[in-house]
């Protein structure tokens, strides 16, 4: 039997002691990585020799880490990112969830802490809800005019793909398997990423706050993502009252 072939991970980071130190950890641990100090060379990179996730730092000479992340996912790359930033404060968090990043970890990290965050997110691209939703691979969701592709990944609005992160997907797939019932933030968390997620962990609201832009007509008065005050959200199909 051969063995497979290790996973290649992406780091664009301008500090060489870092990009040292995290290249030669994830080198040993398994894992095939190339290092860059910025992101002038992103996507030859990802056309020629496309990696399996991106370790992007935040605040960086040139074009910052925010805005790689927001043009990638403008232009429909749904590439795992994790951003990596000495900026610890949660406005910073969120907004680069957002953006569309996967996960975010603050300078200064233990590398262990990075390689289980790394596996967390590749386990989830490769299984996005594999506690959540009785939906096979075969079937789709339908609700209003948009669809819910299991196998492909994809939500649809009248045939039209619609951009949809990793994260995102893991979580609307949670939702179309349990219409109608109100789910807690806590174990919307358990069911989209695992055991794995933090346990006071706000992207949740964020990832929300983004699928609400993608489907509803008005993200201030949602009709299919609902809030239970004080508990968490329930998915509503028909955009009806609850």
């Amino acid at each position: 039997m051969t063995a497979s072939a290790p996973k290649k991970i992406l780091l664009i980071d301008d500090d060489p002691r870092l990009r040292e130190l995290v290249q030669r950890y994830l080198n040993e641990q398994g894992f095939s990585v190339d290092a860059f100090e910025d992101a002038s060379r992103l996507e030859a990179r990802l056309q020629r020799n496309r990696p399996q996730l991106v370790l992007l730092d935040l605040m960086m000479p040139g074009e910052d880490g925010l805005s790689v992340c927001r043009r990638l996912r403008a232009m429909g790359d749904n590439i795992p990112i994790i951003m990596l930033t000495a900026r610890g404060d949660d406005i910073d968090r969120i907004i680069g969830l957002e953006m569309g990043a996967d996960d975010y970890l603050p300078k200064p990290f233990n590398p262990r802490e990075l390689l289980a965050r790394i596996n967390a997110v590749l386990r989830r691209q490769k299984e996005p809800s594999a506690l959540a939703a009785p939906l096979t691979e075969g079937e789709h969701f339908d609700f209003g005019p948009f669809r819910l592709e299991i196998a492909n990944r994809r939500l649809l609005r009248e045939g039209v793909p619609l951009p949809l992160t990793n994260a995102e997907f893991a979580l609307l797939r949670v939702f179309a398997g349990h219409p109608r019932a109100p789910l807690s933030r806590e174990r919307l968390m358990e069911l989209a990423r695992g055991r794995e997620h933090e346990a006071f962990d706000r992207s949740i609201d964020v990832q929300v706050s983004r699928l609400r832009k993608l489907i509803e007509d008005n993200s201030g008065e949602p009709r299919y993502l609902q809030t239970v005050w004080g508990f968490g959200y329930v998915f509503v199909p028909d955009g009806s009252e609850r």
